[in-house]
């Protein structure tokens, strides 16, 4: 039974992992080894809680016992060593992953289960450090994550049946509806979105419209509640380019950067984090 979760990661995604962890009633670690990070991580959660009772989703003392559960820590092992499952919430690089994974593989017990919030990078090569690969698996958050409904469980070559189930009780005591994907480049969600998301790209680089009639488009067309460009930007453009670099790598050229998206990432206009991107916020 999971009682314990280590949050690996203190910005944006971790500290929203964080917020859901501590309300749902795990005891919650937020691990950072960024002192800075780790203290706006958790201002952020306290502002997440407030937030909460304004709004009447949450007590005042229902608020509070989230706070108590949650614990920042700077060192990854004490971090990590009780814990019954780990999420990874580390920007979206093969190398730094993998190397966080092997760290905590060495300090977490045999039962605990690794899981990585990647949203493109393969679950079975993320794995191949850790001794347990069948406690191995993918849970892809959405941003922010305490507002947005989905969580995407990725079957690495070896997750067993067993760990599904566990992460998939842990989504649902979160309030989050889950579905299952096999470890494939991009998985499902990324694929899908990336690929409306590098087309309007493309658009707007052509001039057939502009970024807000585009996304208009989108959202009037196709009743989607974001259009794909001002969504880019809340995800961050540096993010979409590394995603995009990933899967053309991997799935072909059909996925290739547009040169507007590189030139933006680039120029340091990254979306809304920067201030400007396709937008300016």
């Amino acid at each position: 039974m999971i009682r314990t979760i280590c949050v690996i990661g203190a910005g944006t995604m971790g500290r929203g992992i964080a917020y859901l962890s501590a309300v749902a009633g795990y005891d919650t670690f937020m691990q950072d080894n960024d002192a800075t990070a780790l203290e706006e991580g958790q201002a952020a959660v306290e502002s997440m809680l407030q937030k909460s009772i304004a709004k009447g989703r949450l007590t005042e003392d229902a608020a509070y016992a989230a706070l108590e559960r949650l614990q920042p820590a700077a060192e990854l092992e004490p971090a990590t060593r009780d814990a019954d499952l780990i999420i990874e919430a580390v920007p979206e690089d093969f190398d730094l992953k993998k190397n966080v994974f092997a760290q905590a593989d060495l300090f977490c017990g045999e039962e605990t289960i690794l899981a990585s919030n990647t949203s493109s990078i393969s679950i079975t090569k993320l794995a191949s450090n850790v001794e347990k690969r069948d406690r191995f698996v993918g849970m892809h958050f959405f941003n922010p994550p305490h507002a947005m409904q989905l969580i995407e469980i990725v079957r690495g070559d070896r997750t067993s049946d067993d760990t599904v189930a566990d992460v998939m009780r842990v989504a649902e005591s979160m309030g989050k509806t889950a579905i299952i994907v096999r470890d494939s480049p991009g998985f499902a969600t990324s694929r899908l979105g990336l690929a409306i998301g590098l087309e309007a790209m493309r658009m707007l680089e052509e001039g057939v419209a502009s970024a807000e009639d585009i996304d208009r488009a989108m959202e009037l067309g196709y009743n989607h509640p974001m259009g794909p460009l001002r969504l880019s930007d809340l995800v961050g453009l540096d993010v979409r380019l590394g995603i995009a670099a990933y899967l053309a790598s991997t799935l072909g050229p059909r996925f290739e950067p547009p040169q507007i998206l590189r030139d933006l990432v680039a120029a340091g206009k990254l979306g809304k984090k920067s201030g400007e991107g396709f937008y300016k916020w």
